[in-house]
């Protein structure tokens, strides 16, 4: 890991085919593997669901660009949290985590782990104090999402990790919205680093998969005794894609920042909106820490509406670059209104979104393309 981001993002775990000299390592659709004699295994490939080149080539990519030692990659996001979790707590345990994350991280806690008797509780990470008053004995795991989704919070990596370590309790950081290019958790003191590959990573709107980097060796051991187990696992292609996607991540990362953050100077002060969101904005209350622990403040962003709800729906169907849609992080820029899509499921609870807000994903389009299409919707 000497090398720069970009040169790793292309090479780490991408060495070309020895048997032909294919730059790009084949993609192995097979589900098992012929052995040599009984136990007598070829790379110590058995069955696809225990491994799968393919896969091993992405987990060694995201090692490589997170700074890690161990990477496992799953079907989707939240299957990757889900074995983080089981693979780390027992009835009993307790879970601290921002109140502002996204909807089905708390939804996965509340409603499937609470009933194996697994407590959850949410606080203001931007404020330290409130962080250390929710800590218990019994939490074991200090769920930190930065910038958070959909209010873009920054919370202080470093200083909340080492809160969690004062109580025994594992940090664990959801890098999605920053991407392992403008944040590294793990340097920053986290123990554990999860991903929606789907977003950033894959980047084009095609793939869909999960990700847990981390460097302790007993913990990793779980977490991959749990892949194999569970069998959740990234599929072949869909562990390509993301490869593929992984190796323009620096090129598109700077792009969706550049353009996120010509968008947010833009909207600062428009007659209609009470609120623009962004990390980058120096009045941000998360600005001067987002500039330390970040390489840039990232593509997303979110609006609030002095008029309420009706007119943030009406915005979020009156765009035409923007797509209304679920998701984020793809080349095109996408519109969501998370009260009743990202984040329905937190309606009623501590977490509840404002009903004004939108939510944009900035793609990498021309950005006066982006800035006029939000400002036509706006005048809708």
């Amino acid at each position: 890991m000497t090398n720069d981001f970009s040169t790793r993002a292309i090479h780490d775990g991408q060495e070309f085919d020895p048997s032909t000299g294919a730059v790009t390592p084949p993609v192995y659709f097979t589900s098992t593997f012929v052995q040599k004699a009984i136990g007598d295994l070829r790379g110590g490939y058995e069955y696809a669901r225990g491994a799968n080149p393919t896969r091993d080539n992405l987990q060694a990519q995201l090692a490589s660009l997170e700074n890690g030692r161990f990477a496992y990659s799953f079907a989707s996001g939240l299957a990757a949290e889900d074995a983080l979790l089981r693979s780390v707590l027992a009835p009993g345990d307790h879970v601290l985590m921002g109140n502002d994350v996204y909807g089905g991280t708390h939804r996965l806690v509340k409603r499937l782990y609470n009933g194996w008797g697994i407590g959850l509780s949410v606080a203001d990470f931007a404020n330290l104090e409130a962080v250390k008053s929710a800590l218990t004995d019994s939490t074991k795991i200090v769920w930190i999402e930065t910038p958070s989704n959909p209010l873009m919070k920054i919370t202080d990596i470093a200083a909340v990790a080492k809160l969690a370590h004062e109580r025994g309790a594992l940090a664990v950081v959801d890098n999605t919205f920053a991407s392992p290019f403008l944040q590294n958790p793990l340097t920053l003191g986290a123990d554990v680093v999860v991903h929606s590959i789907t977003k950033y990573l894959g980047g084009h709107s095609d793939v869909l998969g999960g990700a847990v980097i981390l460097n302790d060796e007993e913990l990793a051991s779980r977490v991959g005794f749990t892949q194999f187990a569970a069998g959740a696992v990234s599929g072949p292609m869909d562990a390509w894609l993301t490869t593929r996607g992984i190796k323009t991540l620096s090129l598109r990362m700077e792009r969706h920042s550049e353009n996120a953050g010509a968008l947010a100077e833009a909207l600062v002060g428009h007659p209609k909106l009470s609120a623009v969101l962004y990390p980058g904005l120096e009045d941000h209350p998360g600005h001067e820490l987002a500039k330390r622990q970040m390489r840039g403040f990232g593509g997303m962003l979110s609006i609030a509406f002095k008029d309420g709800e009706v007119a943030a729906r009406k915005f979020a169907e009156s765009t035409k670059i923007f797509q209304l849609a679920e998701s984020l992080g793809g080349v095109e820029s996408l519109v969501n209104y998370p009260s009743e899509m990202t984040h329905a499921s937190v309606r009623g609870t501590e977490l509840e979104v404002p009903a004004n807000l939108v939510r944009l994903s900035v793609g990498i389009e021309s950005a006066k393309d982006l800035i006029d299409d939000v400002l036509s919707a706006l005048k809708a």
